[in-house]
């Protein structure tokens, strides 16, 4: 019987090479060294707490013009959105009716006066021939009685002419305060009266409150942090009201809680408050829904991560930890409000741990990394 065995050796000799090699392999792979991650530490700062709510400016003053005379329309003395001082000439009805009237007045009061001028004569005269016995006692009453009557048809006649200088007055329509008015609703030559329409709205633009509602909660806390035990009777004792305008950016000057109201809202639980702002650059319109920022009166000290460190999943915001054995962990916090480009962690991080910033993608829980720290904790 022919001997086969030399024919299998080299078969297996390739197959032990095949399993080194595939050893070898695992091996190396098992030794790949630990991906590189930039970590930064959480800090801790001296914060201003704040919270933010939806306000809406609202002008002081605002008034719908409207003429309280009838007449034509003669001259308009603004244009179209033109900002006015109170007491400046918008608009004149034509006043040639309303001199003629005054002028009537004017003779109507003369010839009372003349007719009060001839009572009194006349009542004196009879007063006289009574004293003589050559009249009876009713002609001296007759004629005292014309007289009061002359006298009153004085006082009717000088109030006819108040009126008629009032009317004559509305004919020229003056601004009653500072502001801005808007889109002119009449031509010059249109007939214009306290039934007709509109002439112009009026808006004054500084100073302008900025009207918000906290919660009870949210009004307590803050009167609380401010000192007061009364904030409604002492809103100056408040802290200051900041406005950010509808671009993102923040007003530059402050503003004053002025107005508390006296009760809560039932259907919302919540408290009306109203600030005033100069406005000095007329940058708060009226109408228009502002954010209202409320500073606590005395820092406090926060735990702080950079922005790139949080990451989010069903459960909510969580960052990925380096801990003392250079492993990863996942770790669910509490966020608070944004500081430039870090985040305020209320709860779940304690100052110094490290959090990946970098190279989130190739890293996950329970990995060994190598951290590389970066100056992006703030400190």
């Amino acid at each position: 019987m022919p001997n086969t065995r030399p024919l299998f050796r080299p078969f297996q000799l390739l197959a032990a090479l095949a399993c080194a090699l595939f050893v070898t392999a695992v091996a190396a792979q098992d030794e790949k060294p630990a991906p590189k991650v930039s970590v930064a530490a959480a800090y801790t700062k001296e914060i201003t707490d704040a919270s933010v709510f939806i306000g809406r400016a609202e002008a002081i003053d605002q008034v719908d013009i409207v003429a309280r005379v009838n007449g034509f329309l003669e001259n308009r003395a603004v244009l179209d959105g033109e900002r006015v001082e109170k007491g400046d000439l918008l608009f004149r009805i034509e006043q040639d009716l309303y001199e003629a009237t005054l002028e009537a007045r004017n003779a109507d009061l003369d010839r009372a006066e003349a007719n009060l001028e001839l009572a009194r004569l006349e009542y004196a005269r009879k007063e006289e021939l009574l004293k003589r016995g050559s009249v009876p006692e009713s002609e001296r009453d007759l004629a005292r009685a014309n007289e009061l009557v002359a006298e009153a048809e004085v006082k009717a006649a000088e109030a006819a002419i108040r009126s008629a200088e009032l009317d004559l007055g509305y004919t020229e329509i003056h601004a009653p305060f500072s502001g801005r008015i808007g889109r002119i609703q009449v031509s010059e030559g249109d007939i214009v009266g306290p039934s007709g329409p509109q002439l112009v709205s009026l808006v004054r633009e500084t100073p302008i409150y900025v009207s918000f509602s906290l919660s009870e909660k949210q009004l307590v806390t803050i009167a609380q942090n401010s000192g007061t035990t009364d904030a409604r009777s002492q809103p100056e004792r408040l802290p200051d009201v900041h406005v950010i305008l509808p671009n993102g950016t923040e007003l530059t000057e402050t503003g004053a809680i002025v107005f508390i109201e006296n009760r809560i809202d039932p259907t919302t639980g919540s408290i009306a408050i109203r600030a005033q702002f100069e406005n000095a650059e007329r940058l708060i319109l009226d109408g228009a829904f502002v954010n209202v920022r409320i500073e606590a009166t005395e820092a406090t000290t926060r735990t702080l991560i950079p922005q790139a460190a949080i990451q989010r999943d069903q459960r909510g915001e969580f960052a990925l930890v380096v801990n003392q054995n250079q492993m990863v962990e996942q770790r669910y916090i509490t966020v608070g409000e944004q500081v430039e480009t870090a985040i305020v962690v209320l709860d779940g991080l304690q100052p110094g741990e490290s959090v990946i910033v970098e190279g989130l993608q190739r890293v996950r829980p329970g990995v060994a990394v190598d951290a590389v720290l970066t100056g992006q904790s703030g400190e």
